[in-house]
């Protein structure tokens, strides 16, 4: 018998004959939750979840998708809470809690799912390479590039997501930067910083500031008052990598992409969306989610409009260039949503699942208390972004949402910013860095952007400054 089968027998053993007090010692009996801080079952849910979470940090060398690992966490978690309760009669109080954090996460995938499948839409018909294309096309320098990569970045990730805008103007960098590894390893970094900063300042920039808002923390137009720290967290860092850009111009290409029927009107049909979402949550008092479900609905409609009039552009192939109206393909909109980011998602339930598990032991309790109440709001919300340098920021910012400390609203948006712009100290600390360490593999690594974390942590810094000077009035 190997050592690893002798350790799950014995750990078999011990949760077959051990009194049952050791997995729920100090319990409170009642309509509060039992404490289990100082239980076997509590210190095992720590050990899965903190488990799970090293296969997701690994995922890019053991090639395991990050969803399996928390998914599987989840369960054990939930399972052994249930076990517990059901024993002390108490399991209508687990289900309860389950379904309270089940709920969050429907809202929050069912809202990404809209969005994801707007973006994948934009992509089939052609947007993003054409935007692409033009950028191309125009011959700038090295320099301008890596201005023009950043801005763009900055401020379509409002829009879009910071992880699709990374991933395109990656894109635009690498047909241009080639074999320069230098401009593309640098003008990665900004952008990957710009990504990030752009996406703190509108509720639909990142997953956290979205969590904030859905949970009703900030109001929709309360976020835009970041956009002055993003700036500065976004053109610090931009400003001191600027002198090592070469100051060279690359080859120009004269490829020209043209998008396909119906890429403007769904562009035009996402921010209606947008639109709708914020009506239903602002006027009506009812979740985003909503709104967006509705916004949906938009796209299958158009989807079906292009499907019935595809005929009509066929007839006019005969008469003109396909390159100069877009090719005539019929848009099937459950093709978008088959292209979600399904891992992704699935990764939120995980943590959501994971983390309200945790919640519900009464370890969230704890640790609210020592960040909270002994350091203090601001630093614990400036701890909480260095955090999301290591750790991804959603299950660090549901931690946070979970506990729910008493704040003004300038700390909820202090911690919001940190949370989405904290990822930028490492290639590690964001989705959108991760990403593209992937699509520039060798040219964009970490340490070739932890060379770049002095500069990063100015503009880190100086966000949080200038956020306290501007925005004082809300603390």
């Amino acid at each position: 018998m190997t050592l690893f089968k002798k350790i799950q027998l014995l750990l078999f053993i011990v949760l077959i004959l051990s009194p049952f007090q050791l997995f729920a010692s100090d319990v409170v009996i009642g309509n509060k939750p039992l404490d289990m801080t100082n239980s076997l079952i509590g210190f095992m849910a720590i050990a899965f979840f903190a488990l799970a979470y090293v296969f997701v940090m690994a995922e890019e060398f053991t090639h395991l998708r990050k969803s399996k690992p928390v998914i599987l966490a989840a369960g054990l978690i939930w399972g052994m809470i249930g076990w517990v309760y059901m024993d002390h009669g108490m399991s209508e109080l687990a289900e309860h809690a389950v379904r309270h954090n089940l709920l969050e996460y429907a809202e929050l995938m069912l809202f990404l799912l809209v969005a994801m499948t707007y973006i994948n839409g934009m992509e089939e018909r052609q947007v993003f390479d054409a935007l692409r294309s033009w950028l191309i096309r125009k011959g700038f320098s090295f320099r301008q590039l890596f201005w023009l990569t950043g801005i763009l970045a900055f401020f379509i990730s409002p829009v879009a997501d910071n992880l699709t805008t990374a991933l395109l103007m990656c894109a635009v960098v690498l047909a241009v930067g080639g074999t320069n590894t230098r401009f593309v390893s640098i003008a990665c970094i900004n952008i990957v910083v710009a990504a990030n900063a752009g996406g703190a300042f509108s509720p639909f920039g990142d997953i956290t500031t979205l969590m904030v808002w859905q949970k009703g923390m900030v109001d929709f137009w309360g976020f835009f008052v970041l956009f002055i720290p993003s700036v500065v967290n976004f053109v610090i860092p931009a400003a001191i990598m600027h002198f090592a850009i070469p100051n060279e111009h690359p080859v120009a290409s004269d490829e020209v992409i043209a998008m396909k029927r119906g890429a403007k009107r769904i562009i035009a049909l996402f921010l209606m969306t947008i639109a709708t979402a914020v009506s239903f949550h602002n006027f009506l008092g009812l979740p985003p989610v909503i709104g967006m479900l509705t916004g949906l609905s938009y796209l299958q409609f158009l989807g079906y409009y292009l499907k019935k009039t595809k005929h009509k552009c066929l007839s006019r192939e005969q008469r003109s260039d396909k390159n100069e109206v877009g090719e005539f393909v019929a848009f099937d909109v459950f093709a978008p949503v088959a292209k979600a980011e399904w891992d992704t998602l699935f990764f939120f339930y995980g943590v959501v699942l994971c983390v309200g598990g945790l919640g519900f032991l009464g370890y969230l309790s704890m640790v609210s208390e020592l960040m909270y109440n002994q350091w203090g709001a601001t630093s614990a919300n400036i701890a909480v972004g260095v955090l999301s340098a290591i750790v991804d920021n959603i299950p660090v910012m549901f931690a946070v949402l979970t506990m729910n400390p008493d704040m003004s609203t300038g700390q909820w948006l202090l911690v919001t910013m940190t949370a989405g712009v904290g990822g930028s100290l490492l290639s590690i600390g964001s989705a959108a860095g991760v990403a593209l360490m992937g699509q520039a593999r060798g040219q964009y690594t970490f340490f070739g952007h932890l060379k770049w974390a002095p500069a990063i942590a100015a503009g880190y810094v100086a966000s949080i400054a200038t956020h306290m000077w501007v925005n004082s009035s809300l603390f």
